[in-house]
């Protein structure tokens, strides 16, 4: 077989499973197996191999080891700009939302504490959200807040932004934040609080958030689901 017919077999198998995926596959279906696709096809496995491991590396599926290939979900970019979750939704047409809210003082804590320049033992208000777009889980949002800070907050946020809520009712406005991204895996709770299968790929982000005076105002843990969320950045040469 030549160079030139290879690639052509490789195009085949990727165009076929592309159109499956476009004419009716909805996101998390699983597609047909290698075997299958490779019988369908009359091409070898390494041919389909080939085409998933570029329609992978493109976004446009997942695997998950011994459970077979699914279909990706159409991803939020995110750029690198301070901004709430729910402007983010909003700019890409979607409508923001949260779900199992729940707000409590607790201690800061050791890691909470040193981002907030607290005592570990000092009160901060906790608010732990599952945010949505359309309705949909997409990220697991636990921010924190010097209780001194927010008198009140402990009661609920009021409408949907927990940022115009701040500015609103206690002045903090967010206009800086130092950022750390990790890749890691959802474990079963945090895969069953995003409907989405355990041990699939996601964003931990922690986030200090500062005013215009550089005083801490926030400290922020937020798992967002690899499917449905990507980060988009400027580089340039010094």
């Amino acid at each position: 077989m030549t160079s030139a017919e290879a690639a052509s077999k490789h195009e085949r198998v990727r165009m076929h499973v592309e159109q499956m995926i476009t004419q009716g596959l909805s996101p998390h279906e699983k597609l047909p197996t290698e075997r299958d696709l490779a019988e369908t096809l009359e091409v070898n496995r390494q041919t389909v191999r080939r085409a998933l491991d570029d329609l992978e590396r493109e976004g446009a599926v997942y695997r998950m080891q011994g459970a077979g290939t699914f279909v990706s979900a159409a991803r939020i970019s995110k750029s690198f700009e301070l901004t709430s979750f729910s402007e983010d939704m909003r700019a890409r047409n979607m409508r923001p939302g949260s779900k199992s809210v729940e707000v409590g003082v607790e201690a800061a804590g050791q890691t909470t504490g040193y981002a907030l320049n607290l005592s570990p033992r000092d009160d901060v208000v906790r608010v732990r959200r599952v945010r949505t777009g359309d309705d949909i889980p997409i990220c697991l949002e636990a921010s924190s807040f010097a209780a001194g800070s927010v008198p009140g907050l402990e009661d609920g946020i009021i409408g949907d932004s927990l940022y115009d809520d701040l500015r609103s009712r206690f002045g903090l406005v967010a206009v800086r934040a130092d950022q750390e991204i990790h890749a890691i895996v959802l474990d079963e709770a945090q895969a069953a609080a995003l409907d989405t299968p355990p041990f699939s790929p996601a964003f931990l982000v922690k986030r200090t958030t500062y005013d215009a005076r550089s005083r801490p105002i926030e400290y922020a843990e937020s798992v967002y689901r690899g499917d449905r969320y990507s980060y988009q950045l400027s580089i340039s040469r010094p």
